[in-house]
């Protein structure tokens, strides 16, 4: 099976495209959804959240008070810092399950929609990185329509992310999201055409036999980050 990471900066289309990917009948894993399901009441996440943070964190039905955790977290790095340990190794571990699911259904290809896919490290983890671009002032202008904020908000909150000129270092595929919407779909049919070819036939062996598929997915991985690294260091003389 094919693992593509998605992702691309705020206002870019990364959700239109996840949305599109979905309605053509491709598993799309959405980070966010799994965030908020490994801390819902009852799980093992939101009891350690509670048992570092206090049953202050907690709304009335026992589900997570989101903002006043934030509140918690937002000025201190040390309780940030606790928070990511607890949060992101649930994430990473359900979102593996989730692919895994995927793999028994005997599915082509699997894409994760996750925001931080590079900041994270997790683009190590996928045979192919898909970042959704546009340009930086399409960005700040979509940015500012739809949040209905003001041109220094909306920079203050693109400068607070990596710019999406940078995630481009780390794309195998980039859609090109600064046209019509038509235009954004004629490119989402071609793509899953090339995921499609891409995938090829290996993924029934994999499949039949799991080691194969395991070896595979172990070379596949080792000869991204080689080739990742030489491209790095010729782009940087």
């Amino acid at each position: 099976m094919l693992v593509i990471g998605l992702t691309g900066g705020i206002a870019t289309g990364k959700s239109t495209v996840s949305t599109l990917l979905k309605s053509r009948q491709i598993p799309v894993i959405d980070a966010d959804i799994v965030a908020r399901q490994v801390v819902a009441p009852g799980t093992a996440g939101l009891k350690e959240i509670v048992k570092h943070f206090g049953e202050e964190v907690l709304l009335p039905d026992g589900s997570l008070n989101r903002p006043k955790l934030g509140s918690i977290v937002f000025n201190d790095e040390s309780k940030r810092k606790v928070l990511n340990s607890i949060v992101h190794p649930a994430v990473s571990r359900q979102m593996f399950w989730e692919v895994l699911k995927y793999w028994i259904k005997g599915e082509r290809i699997c894409v994760l929609d996750v925001p931080l896919l590079i900041e994270g490290g997790l683009w190590q983890w996928v045979a192919k990185v898909i970042v959704v671009y546009c340009s930086p002032e399409i960005q700040l202008q979509r940015l500012m329509q739809r949040d209905k904020s003001s041109r220094s908000d909306a920079l203050a909150r693109l400068n607070a992310q990596m710019p999406i000129a940078q995630k481009l270092d780390y794309a195998d595929i980039v859609v090109d999201n600064s046209g019509s919407p038509q235009d954004l779909e004629g490119q989402i049919d071609g793509l899953i055409r090339r995921l499609d070819r891409e995938a090829g036939w290996s993924w029934r062996l994999s499949w039949l036999i799991p080691p194969w598929g395991f070896f595979s997915a172990i070379f596949t991985l080792m000869w991204k980050r080689i080739f990742r690294r030489k491209a790095r260091r010729q782009g940087g003389r």
